[in-house]
Protein backbone atom coordinates (compact mmCIF):
# COMPACT_ATOMS: atom_id res chain seq x y z
CA UNK A 1 0.00 0.00 0.00
CA UNK A 2 1.33 3.42 -0.96
CA UNK A 3 1.93 5.87 1.85
CA UNK A 4 0.05 9.11 1.20
CA UNK A 5 1.74 12.49 1.64
CA UNK A 6 0.21 15.75 2.86
CA UNK A 7 1.47 19.33 2.71
CA UNK A 8 0.38 22.69 4.10
CA UNK A 9 1.26 25.43 1.61
CA UNK A 10 1.13 29.23 1.69
CA UNK A 11 -0.10 29.75 -1.88
CA UNK A 12 1.39 32.92 -3.32
CA UNK A 13 -0.47 35.48 -5.40
CA UNK A 14 -0.34 34.75 -9.13
CA UNK A 15 -0.38 30.94 -9.04
CA UNK A 16 -3.17 28.62 -10.16
CA UNK A 17 -4.19 25.98 -7.59
CA UNK A 18 -3.25 23.15 -9.93
CA UNK A 19 -0.25 21.16 -11.11
CA UNK A 20 -1.13 20.41 -14.73
CA UNK A 21 -2.12 23.04 -17.26
CA UNK A 22 -4.68 21.45 -19.54
CA UNK A 23 -6.22 24.62 -20.97
CA UNK A 24 -4.54 26.45 -23.84
CA UNK A 25 -5.91 29.82 -22.72
CA UNK A 26 -3.81 29.49 -19.53
CA UNK A 27 -0.52 28.56 -21.16
CA UNK A 28 1.56 31.31 -19.52
CA UNK A 29 0.15 30.81 -16.00
CA UNK A 30 2.20 29.79 -12.97
CA UNK A 31 1.38 26.38 -11.49
CA UNK A 32 1.98 25.06 -7.96
CA UNK A 33 4.49 22.50 -9.25
CA UNK A 34 6.89 25.37 -9.95
CA UNK A 35 7.23 25.94 -6.19
CA UNK A 36 8.67 22.51 -5.32
CA UNK A 37 9.15 18.99 -6.64
CA UNK A 38 5.94 17.58 -5.12
CA UNK A 39 4.93 13.90 -5.54
CA UNK A 40 3.49 13.03 -8.96
CA UNK A 41 -0.05 12.29 -7.72
CA UNK A 42 -0.41 15.48 -5.64
CA UNK A 43 -3.61 17.53 -5.76
CA UNK A 44 -4.84 20.73 -4.13
CA UNK A 45 -7.73 20.40 -1.68
CA UNK A 46 -10.15 23.22 -2.45
CA UNK A 47 -8.89 25.99 -4.65
CA UNK A 48 -7.73 29.52 -4.26
CA UNK A 49 -8.02 31.50 -7.45
CA UNK A 50 -4.97 33.00 -9.12
CA UNK A 51 -5.39 36.36 -7.35
CA UNK A 52 -5.91 34.82 -3.89
CA UNK A 53 -3.28 33.85 -1.37
CA UNK A 54 -2.91 31.84 1.77
CA UNK A 55 -3.52 28.44 3.28
CA UNK A 56 -3.85 25.57 0.82
CA UNK A 57 -3.67 21.85 1.55
CA UNK A 58 -2.01 19.46 -0.88
CA UNK A 59 -2.41 15.68 -0.72
CA UNK A 60 -1.95 12.45 -2.63
CA UNK A 61 -5.12 11.06 -0.97
CA UNK A 62 -8.42 11.93 -2.67
CA UNK A 63 -10.44 10.69 0.34
CA UNK A 64 -8.82 13.33 2.54
CA UNK A 65 -9.84 15.94 -0.03
CA UNK A 66 -13.52 15.10 0.45
CA UNK A 67 -13.25 15.34 4.26
CA UNK A 68 -11.56 18.75 4.22
CA UNK A 69 -13.96 20.21 1.64
CA UNK A 70 -16.92 19.18 3.83
CA UNK A 71 -19.31 21.88 5.09
CA UNK A 72 -18.33 20.73 8.58
CA UNK A 73 -14.88 22.31 8.13
CA UNK A 74 -14.91 26.14 8.38
CA UNK A 75 -12.59 28.21 6.20
CA UNK A 76 -11.55 31.68 7.40
CA UNK A 77 -10.39 34.51 5.15
CA UNK A 78 -8.96 37.95 5.77
CA UNK A 79 -10.22 40.23 3.02
CA UNK A 80 -9.12 43.73 2.08
CA UNK A 81 -12.06 45.55 0.53
CA UNK A 82 -12.47 48.76 -1.41
CA UNK A 83 -13.84 51.44 0.92
CA UNK A 84 -14.60 51.60 4.62
CA UNK A 85 -17.01 48.72 5.10
CA UNK A 86 -20.11 49.43 7.18
CA UNK A 87 -21.73 47.51 10.02
CA UNK A 88 -24.79 47.08 7.78
CA UNK A 89 -22.69 45.40 5.08
CA UNK A 90 -21.16 43.08 7.70
CA UNK A 91 -24.68 42.12 8.85
CA UNK A 92 -25.68 41.37 5.25
CA UNK A 93 -22.65 39.10 4.85
CA UNK A 94 -23.48 37.30 8.10
CA UNK A 95 -27.07 36.66 7.00
CA UNK A 96 -26.07 35.40 3.56
CA UNK A 97 -26.37 37.15 0.22
CA UNK A 98 -27.52 36.19 -3.25
CA UNK A 99 -24.67 35.71 -5.71
CA UNK A 100 -24.34 34.20 -9.16
CA UNK A 101 -22.71 30.78 -9.54
CA UNK A 102 -22.33 29.45 -13.09
CA UNK A 103 -25.18 31.62 -14.36
CA UNK A 104 -27.62 30.71 -11.58
CA UNK A 105 -28.67 32.62 -8.48
CA UNK A 106 -27.33 31.20 -5.22
CA UNK A 107 -28.08 32.24 -1.63
CA UNK A 108 -24.96 31.90 0.50
CA UNK A 109 -25.30 30.25 3.89
CA UNK A 110 -25.06 32.41 7.01
CA UNK A 111 -21.44 32.97 7.99
CA UNK A 112 -19.26 34.74 10.49
CA UNK A 113 -18.02 38.20 9.49
CA UNK A 114 -16.36 41.05 11.34
CA UNK A 115 -14.28 44.16 10.74
CA UNK A 116 -10.57 43.70 11.49
CA UNK A 117 -9.33 46.68 13.45
CA UNK A 118 -6.39 46.99 13.52
CA UNK A 119 -5.84 45.68 10.02
CA UNK A 120 -3.66 42.59 9.68
CA UNK A 121 -0.13 43.09 8.46
CA UNK A 122 0.93 40.95 5.53
CA UNK A 123 4.02 41.16 3.37
CA UNK A 124 3.41 43.28 0.26
CA UNK A 125 2.21 41.38 -2.79
CA UNK A 126 4.33 41.03 -5.90
CA UNK A 127 1.67 43.03 -7.77
CA UNK A 128 0.80 46.32 -6.13
CA UNK A 129 -2.87 46.75 -5.29
CA UNK A 130 -3.15 50.52 -5.36
CA UNK A 131 -2.31 53.45 -3.14
CA UNK A 132 -4.17 55.84 -0.84
CA UNK A 133 -4.98 58.21 -3.73
CA UNK A 134 -7.72 55.76 -4.77
CA UNK A 135 -9.56 56.09 -1.46
CA UNK A 136 -9.71 54.12 1.76
CA UNK A 137 -9.73 50.36 2.18
CA UNK A 138 -10.66 48.17 5.12
CA UNK A 139 -10.08 44.59 6.25
CA UNK A 140 -12.68 42.06 7.30
CA UNK A 141 -12.66 38.46 8.48
CA UNK A 142 -15.13 36.04 6.88
CA UNK A 143 -15.58 32.41 7.93
CA UNK A 144 -17.62 30.23 5.60
CA UNK A 145 -18.50 26.55 5.59
CA UNK A 146 -19.00 26.25 1.85
CA UNK A 147 -16.70 27.09 -1.02
CA UNK A 148 -18.44 28.10 -4.20
CA UNK A 149 -16.54 29.55 -7.18
CA UNK A 150 -15.04 32.93 -6.14
CA UNK A 151 -17.63 33.03 -3.35
CA UNK A 152 -15.99 35.48 -0.95
CA UNK A 153 -15.18 37.94 -3.76
CA UNK A 154 -18.78 37.77 -4.99
CA UNK A 155 -20.14 38.23 -1.48
CA UNK A 156 -18.14 41.40 -0.75
CA UNK A 157 -19.00 42.86 -4.16
CA UNK A 158 -22.69 42.13 -3.56
CA UNK A 159 -22.68 44.28 -0.40
CA UNK A 160 -20.88 47.11 -2.22
CA UNK A 161 -17.27 46.53 -1.14
CA UNK A 162 -15.28 44.70 -3.82
CA UNK A 163 -12.38 42.51 -2.73
CA UNK A 164 -8.90 43.88 -3.35
CA UNK A 165 -6.89 41.20 -1.56
CA UNK A 166 -7.98 37.82 -0.23
CA UNK A 167 -5.95 35.65 2.16
CA UNK A 168 -7.17 32.31 3.52
CA UNK A 169 -5.78 32.08 7.04
CA UNK A 170 -7.54 29.04 8.51
CA UNK A 171 -9.03 25.68 7.48
CA UNK A 172 -10.74 24.00 10.43
CA UNK A 173 -8.25 24.28 13.28
CA UNK A 174 -5.15 24.66 11.08
CA UNK A 175 -3.81 28.21 10.82
CA UNK A 176 -1.53 29.77 8.22
CA UNK A 177 0.37 31.53 11.02
CA UNK A 178 3.70 32.90 9.80
CA UNK A 179 4.39 30.37 7.04
CA UNK A 180 6.08 32.48 4.33
CA UNK A 181 4.47 32.86 0.91
CA UNK A 182 5.51 30.01 -1.40
CA UNK A 183 6.73 27.84 1.48
CA UNK A 184 5.22 24.59 2.75
CA UNK A 185 5.48 22.05 5.52
CA UNK A 186 4.85 18.32 5.23
CA UNK A 187 2.49 16.82 7.81
CA UNK A 188 1.33 13.29 8.69
CA UNK A 189 -2.34 14.28 8.35
CA UNK A 190 -4.68 17.30 8.42
CA UNK A 191 -6.19 17.63 11.90
CA UNK A 192 -8.96 20.07 10.96
CA UNK A 193 -11.38 19.36 13.82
Amino acid sequence: MTEHRHFILHKPFGYLSQFVNNQSKRKNKKLLGELHDFPESIMAIGRLDEDSEGLLFLTTDGMVSEQVRSKKVPKEYYVQVDGEITAAAIEQLKAGVEIGIHGKKYQTLPCEASILNPAPIFKARTKKLRDARHGPTSWIAITISEGKFRQVRKMTAKVGFPTLRLMRIRIGTILLNDLPSGEFIEVDRFDVS
